[in-house]
């Protein structure tokens, strides 16, 4: 018997090629065996597994960018760049009155990746451990620096993406031996080691926690083991990625409502257009 993984990588606004792309899964009703998501795609992920296709879309392309979320505005708010505690407690709780419940009755289904501050490394929730705010969610989603730590249950958290980008390990690593993997680069994406301002950041913010900045350093190294791990998986025939084809601009904390639906509509794009693989890779007959 295989089992099947969906694995997304984050991005920030990018992340709404991922909307897109899982939006297309909703409408052909492709499910599979587990999902595990990082940063913004842990949040995608989210609401994929709800079942909420109408958020899907409103996220990636109206909340992410608004100015009350990214910018000055969110800076008075909440101190940070990106106010993701309104994004979350206004946006997903008291507006689309987003429902956990379900994401604890899929359990170990459903997972997201955080950056534990205590322990230095990335580490996984399933969705047992989801309260109503999905404040572990949040958590995936806590950018370094852009964004403030969420505290869960005495524990500090920031966005998994730190050391796991794309959490293909985990997938591999709970049993997975055919991997849908949603990236929100191009396939021919070259990541850059960290500036040296950005680490002298993390060193002085995390200084109770050093491993982060000694993370932040290996950050691209980490990304590229990933990326060759996919491309093996791809070779023996476990893995599927999926990718944006053509590039536009957005970036990971900007982009207007245009570019942003044009990402989206990307994603679902190139979904279609590998239908007859997604379907044969998740051993579905295209009725």
């Amino acid at each position: 018997m295989h089992k099947s993984g969906l694995v997304l990588e984050g991005g920030g606004i990018r992340g709404a090629y991922t909307a897109g792309a899982l939006s297309w899964l909703m409408d052909q009703g492709l499910t599979l065996d587990y999902g595990v998501g990082v940063s913004s795609g842990a949040a995608y992920l989210a609401l994929y597994m709800l079942g909420r296709k109408d958020v899907l879309y409103k996220m990636a392309t109206d909340y992410t960018i608004r100015d009350e979320i990214v910018g000055l505005k969110a800076f008075r708010a909440e101190k940070h760049y990106v106010a993701y505690k309104r994004l979350f407690s206004h946006y997903l709780k008291e507006v689309e009155k987003v429902d956990v419940t379900p994401l604890r009755a899929l359990g170990s289904r459903f997972e997201v990746g955080v950056y534990n501050l205590g322990l230095g490394y990335t580490e996984y929730y399933n969705g047992t451990a989801m309260n109503e705010e999905m404040d572990l969610v949040r958590a995936s989603c806590a950018l370094p620096i852009a964004s403030s730590v969420v505290e869960v249950d005495g524990k500090r958290f920031l966005d998994g993406g730190i050391t796991k980008m794309i959490p293909i390990e985990r997938a591999v690593e709970v049993g997975c031996d055919r991997c849908l993997v949603i990236t929100t680069k191009p396939k021919d994406y070259i990541r850059k080691p960290a500036s040296k301002i950005l680490e002298m950041m993390m060193k002085v913010n995390y200084r109770e926690c050093p491993q982060v900045a000694k993370d932040y350093h290996i950050r691209h190294e980490n990304y590229y083991k990933q990326i060759q791990l996919i491309r093996q998986m791809e070779e023996e025939g476990k893995a599927l990625q999926i990718y944006p084809t053509r590039t536009i601009q957005v970036s990971r904390f900007k982009g207007d409502a245009e570019k942003c639906k044009e990402l989206f509509a990307l994603g679902y794009q190139d979904m279609e257009k590998r239908k007859e693989e997604i379907y044969a890779f998740v051993g579905k007959k295209n009725d």
